[in-house]
């Protein structure tokens, strides 16, 4: 039988595990190759690369203000690193090989440490050859749980989720420079889990709420999603908090960006509710919600606001320093010429290096930075997506704002996703001093020349 999503979606697995809790402050924490049941019964084990010897990574949970200290110890066959994704933390905890870190060799260890000044839902993952060590399994949820002001909840629950690219035998792929992959829309897999496994399982009973914690780790795909039997507000997104909760309708989820969700059961006892992914307009369990026979409890009313974070601080549009940023290049757009490496190339040169993607006509991390900023400057940077392919910008180290076309602000994120043919404009605060990594998060595309940075002095 082939892999397939559908023949997957169709299986029957075990039931459903969390991620795994890490509470520890000194932990290590052990990248290693392990086999991993991800295929229906029938198929071997996958030999995944991992955090503790499954996927995702342990659940690390730290109190907001607290530290997170962590001893990396590589057990790979390739170095690595770890990126904390969404955290304000100094420059050398920020995990970018050759930018703020060494990578770390095999069989060497690295110690992160760092506070944790944002409560919310992060996520933590390799940087070093990130297309292929994520597509391998090399991520986990970070969660920094509130000081005050925490949400009343039934069940508080991390959904991780990623796909796989997988053979016949249920073998990764490992085709991680495929030039299709790099041109079009990125490496997508033929299946998908949330924590690891094909669907969630959950018991419930109606009325009850649960806080629903989504990460998007998977390498390019991005999740569309929808609740039957499932109603209620997202209340925070990148880990900041929204100013007020926001109805639940229709909900996409680009590469590295997380959601939180506070959702109230509201199926009839004895029915399933569900977390839906929306895949070429048919619907597919991510995760299940068995809701008990009997009496439920009332329906509650709608939540409050959480708590705003430290990083949420006002931004000042007068006196922002505007930087564009065109990005082009990619099938059915392509590249006339880009500078790479110092030397001009025509689109062609460019295809055999394996770089199909620029930014402002630079191919990958220029010698100069995209902007040089001095610490507490404000800047917008209104980016132009001229490809034929929607892009997640990431910006490592900061949290941002979307400046709408009206003057209005968006929501704070850390990751913005950008559709083909828009314009899409960013301010931040500049108040972390370092050299910062700026990229795309389809991670082909960042393999394929999507990648730039900021410098705050």
């Amino acid at each position: 039988m082939r892999i397939t999503r559908r023949t997957l979606l169709g299986t029957s697995l075990a039931a459903s595990l969390a991620p795994r809790l890490a509470l520890g402050a000194d932990a290590p924490l052990r990248a290693q190759v392990a086999q991993v049941r991800l295929a229906p019964e029938g198929y071997p084990a996958t030999d995944l690369w991992t955090y503790d010897g499954g996927v995702p990574g342990p659940a690390i949970r730290v109190p907001q203000g607290g530290r997170l200290s962590r001893l990396l110890v590589n057990d790979l066959p390739q170095p690595t690193t770890i990126h904390w994704h969404g955290i304000r933390l100094p420059n050398a905890m920020d995990g970018v090989p050759g930018m703020t870190q060494a990578p770390v060799a095999p069989g060497e260890s690295f110690a992160y440490d760092f506070a944790a000044p944002d409560a919310g839902t992060y996520w933590y993952h390799s940087h070093f050859r990130s297309l292929e060590q994520v597509a391998r399994g090399l991520s986990g949820p970070l969660i920094v749980t509130e000081a005050e002001g925490a949400p009343e909840v039934d069940r508080d629950e991390v959904i991780h989720l990623s796909d796989w690219r997988l053979s016949d035998t249920a073998a990764i792929a490992d085709d991680f420079g495929h030039p299709h992959d790099l041109s079009h829309a990125g490496r997508l897999g033929n299946f998908v889990t949330a924590n690891g496994q094909s669907e969630l399982r959950y018991q419930a009973r109606q009325g009850e709420r649960f806080r629903l914690r989504l990460i998007n780790a998977a390498p390019a795909r991005i999740f569309e999603l929808r609740l039957q039997g499932l109603s209620g507000w997202v209340v925070a997104v990148d880990g900041m908090p929204l100013d007020a909760p926001t109805a639940i309708g229709q909900i996409f989820v680009g590469p590295g960006q997380r959601v939180d969700m506070l959702v109230d059961v509201t199926a009839d006892p004895g029915d399933e509710a569900f977390l839906l992914e929306i895949d070429r307009g048919e619907g597919f369990s991510l995760a299940s919600f068995a809701v008990a026979p009997g009496g439920g409890t009332p329906r509650r009313p709608a939540p409050a606001a959480l708590p705003a974070n430290p990083g949420q601080t006002p931004l000042g549009l007068s006196d922002a320093r505007p930087v564009p940023l065109a990005m082009d290049g990619g099938a059915m757009r392509g590249l006339s010429q880009a500078v790479w490496k110092g030397r001009t190339l025509d689109g062609r040169s460019l295809a055999m290096e394996g770089q199909f993607w620029a930014f402002n006509g630079i191919v990958g991390m220029g010698d100069a930075p995209l902007i040089e900023a001095a610490i507490g400057e404000t800047l917008r940077i209104p980016i132009a997506n001229r490809t034929a392919f929607p892009h997640a910008m990431h910006l490592h180290g900061h949290h941002f704002r979307e400046l709408r076309a009206d003057g209005s602000l968006g929501l704070w994120r850390d990751t913005i996703l950008i559709d083909p043919g828009q314009t899409r404009e960013i301010v931040f605060l500049a108040d972390n001093p370092g050299d910062w990594m700026f990229h795309c998060h389809m991670l082909s595309h960042h393999a394929a020349g999507m990648g730039t940075w900021i410098r705050v002095v």
